[in-house]
């Protein structure tokens, strides 16, 4: 088990090497997986088979407390571009494949569903700077339309799927996969077994990589998006297997199990309380109600272990290439655990889930219950933006740049951080102009200073907003709120108000004792929603 280690002496322990002097550019990888809770991990609690991720933490980093953007395609807008994901477009969701169910027309143009030539994505940046730039996995991004892939948003290969969600043995159009700019009709297997997308991911990632090392040995940016443990529940029964009869003692017991994991890591502090269950006592449920939803658990439980199987194969190809040691890895999840499907995970047989084809639908999934508990010890779930919505974790890994070992990082960070990072490292430049497009300037601060065991020097807020679901967090305070329009002011009972440092778990609103303190942050989330174009919004939703 790891243990918590002092960031003061990490300070001490730090010597810079010439690649953290910038000597050599480090290859990057963002690896993310797809609806994954903060204490699933071994890493962070968890009890699920993850050793690659957990040697990769005991390596590096791993942040205490950073934040995506509590759903996938917002969250994917705002890694992509450095920016907020209504300045791209998505300020809701991207419209489903032959559809345009989230574009509110050109009168909202942050809500059309769809990257938009107003920002760039990193590839396109890092492309120009000399690196290679590949992605493996789900874009999520757009589709319908030629100049809305990978391939013409800087990426120079790509394997994956563009939609949102698909079936993991058998994906079809137009949920299956592309490879470049070609539809896939039938997806071969990259296995000894059949195909199965965590696999193909990973096995097309490595192939770009030895290709760009055989060709022209360039450094490398990889995006390598995984959709598990994203529904429907699809796993080999080789890993199903392992994890049967696990969940048996039910998701109160096991959020007990991980939370005391979590404060002996360190990574939670053991004052604050446990948020109340979600919705169901497991004791009350019969004997064959509980046997199905460990049967759902073990399911979600296989996705992971098979994932973190792909992320060791990926670390030993760059191992044995040479390439490992001065290769900046990161890991997270798009959003918190998903509560989708209802609170037991909806009605589809789950006594038949490998076998189930005929869709990608949203059941079966494991339910708010085991979402609960993917997410200790915090409130709500994927959508949301209190801390059970938008904490994840993330691992980072970099031998020749992070000389600390299994080091927690105090600072909250989040998704924008990202692009003035790798804008850094690989010697870039961002543009104030693209197209003739004019661009945003960036939202986040590089974290380069974590790297070096230094603190993250902030000034701005950070700042969330997800259909009508709000927060910001500057210094120990958070604001959230649920419902938020842009005629709520100080007074509004919408608004919650925490002390993280003291309450992170979000048990003791303050909002009533602290009415300075919610006047001041409200006004400033509203002023920064209307700067980044939360609103206006289209007056007849389509979410």
């Amino acid at each position: 088990m790891m243990r918590k280690h002092s960031w003061i002496s990490f300070l001490a322990l730090f010597i810079l090497t010439p690649a953290a002097l910038g000597n050599e550019r480090p290859n990057i990888i963002v690896i993310l997986a797809d609806d994954m809770g903060y204490s699933d991990i071994g890493c962070y609690g968890g009890e699920i088979e993850t050793p690659h991720l957990d040697s990769l933490a005991a390596g590096g980093l791993r942040f205490k407390q950073f934040y995506n953007s509590a759903r996938c395609c917002p969250t994917r807008a705002s890694l992509m571009t450095g920016l907020h994901p209504h300045e791209t477009g998505i300020g809701h969701m991207t419209n489903p494949p032959l559809t345009t169910k989230h574009d509110a027309g050109p009168d909202y143009p942050n809500y059309r569903g769809e990257l938009n030539r107003n920002c760039v994505t990193i590839a396109e940046v890092l492309q120009p700077a000399g690196y290679a730039t590949l992605m493996a996995g789900k874009w999520h991004l757009g589709y319908d339309r030629h100049e809305l892939r990978p391939l013409q948003r800087g990426f120079e290969k790509f394997y994956g799927c563009l939609a949102g969600a698909t079936n993991f043995f058998y994906p079809t159009h137009p949920r299956g996969m592309w490879y470049g700019n070609e539809a896939i009709k039938n997806p071969e297997s990259t296995t000894d077994r059949r195909f199965y997308t965590t696999d193909a991911f990973t096995d097309h990632a490595i192939k770009f990589i030895a290709e760009e090392k055989a060709d022209r040995d360039r450094p490398f940016f990889l995006y390598l998006a995984y959709t598990a443990p994203h529904w429907p529940l699809h796993a080999h029964q080789e890993e199903v297997q392992k994890y049967v009869g696990k969940y048996g003692m039910g998701w109160d017991k096991l959020r007990e199990q991980r939370l005391a994991r979590q404060v002996d890591m360190g990574l939670v502090d053991p004052d604050w309380e446990l948020t109340d269950r979600f919705d169901v006592p497991w004791d009350s449920l019969d004997a064959e109600k509980q046997k199905e939803m460990d049967l759902r658990m073990a399911y979600y439980a296989a996705m992971i272990d098979r994932m973190d199987q792909n992320v060791g194969k990926l670390v030993d190809h760059l191992k044995a290439n040479g390439q490992f040691e001065n290769t900046l890895i990161l890991f997270l999840s798009d959003n918190g655990g998903c509560a989708e499907g209802g609170e037991l995970g909806g009605r589809t047989d789950p006594y038949d889930l490998e076998t189930w084809e005929a869709t990608y639908g949203a059941g079966p999934s494991y339910g708010g219950n085991w979402a609960n508990a993917s997410n200790t010890p915090y409130r709500k779930f994927k959508h949301y933006t209190h801390e059970g919505g938008i904490a994840t974790p993330l691992v980072a890994h970099w031998p020749a740049g992070i000389e600390g070992k299994g080091v927690l990082v105090p600072d909250a960070a989040y998704l924008p951080d990202f692009m003035p990072t790798f804008i850094s490292l690989a010697e870039a430049s961002y543009p104030k102009t693209f197209h003739g497009n004019r661009i945003p300037p960036l939202a986040g601060v590089s974290l380069e200073a974590a790297f070096k065991g230094e603190r993250i020097a902030r000034t701005d807020p950070l700042y969330f907003e997800h259909e009508d679901n709000a927060a910001l967090i500057q210094g120990n305070w958070k604001l959230v709120g649920t419902k938020v329009s842009v005629y709520d002011g100080p007074d509004a009972s919408k608004w919650e108000l925490f002390n993280l440092a003291k309450d992170r778990t979000e048990t003791n609103d303050l909002a009533a004792s602290h009415p300075e303190v919610l006047h001041s942050l409200s006004r400033q989330w509203l002023t920064w929603a209307q700067d980044v174009g939360v609103f206006p919004k289209p007056s007849k939703k389509s979410f």
